[in-house]
């Protein structure tokens, strides 16, 4: 298998990565990249070391994507740490990492503090990885779960503590529920996750999920759990248990099926890509910034709106060359074909389209070194 490099070009073109993941030709566990070079007059291989930080629910596909570019890149290092979306935005804007990834889109006032960050200019963000939140579930002699957004709600608003309660019952016909108590399981950590899930929440059950959205849990109940594999290994050793996490982290866990419109419809790339797709863009963000308004009360027919779009946030300007250049690099590939393929092997998650992808590679193609 032909190893290549990343190259990055003079102007008017900006560094075109040259990997492409062998998704077919390797053996799993030991693929690697392959493409024909792509080079310019002067053009180097990327090397030094680029460090990230932010979302957990990115992590796997981060692997994929930090080994492939380190193997094409025998002198660049990619340090990714999935210390969760809030974590990242705070290491991004305080100066500590080149780049983050985060499940929620920026507030306004952290666009407005990445100018300090970005020498003026506001950072932007682009959607890398895409992929539902499945509610993940442990309750012993269920493993067809049904849930309704009311039933959701009312579980993670404390107001459900049986499983056997008739809000759940009443989705559930045939199944023997037992009268275990529930345990809902939340993130202690500011997570885009999170955000996301309680979006969804006040989005379709305003009445019983009456909190506004928000990355950090709002409600004293339940039990927080550390970052997506906290969640995970909380909902295992729990009997009884239910959480949210991003579905390629599911596992052996049961996974709930959510009423949309009138039909139950299961967390995968092609639901949560429907979702995405009928989704809008919100309005009043800086030129080149591509945040996605999810539709969470979409009724489209097999569409799945418990979805996170999470991004990677960079600033269009570096103070040098070397740090441009590898975050240009490394986000081109992600938000390729290529680097989109990788993810959807490694994590499950729904590849961006065409469009999407074309449209966050011109982006991260501006960076460049002020």
């Amino acid at each position: 298998m032909k190893l290549s490099s990343f190259r990055r070009t003079a102007a008017p073109s900006v560094a075109v990565l040259a990997l492409g993941l062998s998704l077919t030709a390797c053996a799993a566990g030991n693929e690697q990249p392959s493409s024909s070079d792509t080079t310019a007059a002067g053009g180097t291989t990327l090397s030094g070391t680029l460090n990230g930080a932010g979302s957990s629910a990115q992590e796997a596909a981060q692997g994929a994507w930090t080994a492939a570019f380190q193997t094409a890149n025998s002198g660049a290092t990619v340090n990714y740490d999935p210390v969760g979306s809030g974590g990242g935005r705070e290491q991004f804007l305080a100066g500590g990492v080149s780049f983050a990834g985060s499940d929620s889109y920026m507030a306004d006032t952290e666009l407005a503090s990445s100018k300090k960050t970005c020498g003026g200019t506001e950072a932007f963000e682009v959607p890398a990885y895409v992929s539902p939140i499945a509610v993940v579930y442990n309750l012993d002699g269920v493993s067809d779960l049904k849930l309704s957004p009311e039933a959701l709600a009312g579980i993670f608003a404390g107001k459900i503590t049986k499983w056997n309660d008739p809000a759940i019952a009443a989705d559930n016909s045939g199944v023997k529920l037992p009268s275990t108590a529930v345990t809902p399981v939340h993130r202690s950590d500011d997570s885009g996750t999170q955000d996301n899930f309680t979006q969804y929440l006040s989005a379709v059950a305003p009445d019983t999920w009456t909190n506004e959205p928000d990355g950090v849990w709002p409600l004293k109940s339940g039990e927080g759990a550390n970052g997506t594999s906290g969640v995970i290994e909380s909902v295992k050793n729990g009997a009884g248990s239910i959480g949210f996490a991003d579905e390629s982290q599911a596992g052996d866990l049961g996974v709930a099926q959510v009423k949309v419109g009138s039909a139950y419809v299961t967390p995968s790339a092609e639901s949560a890509a429907k979702t995405v797709d009928v989704s809008p863009r919100v309005k009043g963000r800086p030129a080149g910034d591509i945040a996605i308004d999810v539709d969470r009360k979409t009724t489209e027919s097999g569409a799945y709106p418990i979805v996170l779009v999470s991004y990677v946030i960079a600033c269009p300007t570096y103070s040098d060359a070397k740090t441009a250049d590898l975050v240009k690099g490394y986000l081109s590939y992600l938000v390729g074909t290529d680097g989109q393929a990788a993810a959807a092997k490694a994590a499950g998650s729904a590849p961006l389209s065409s469009t999407l992808s074309d449209e966050a590679t011109k982006q991260v193609d501006t960076i460049k070194a002020g």
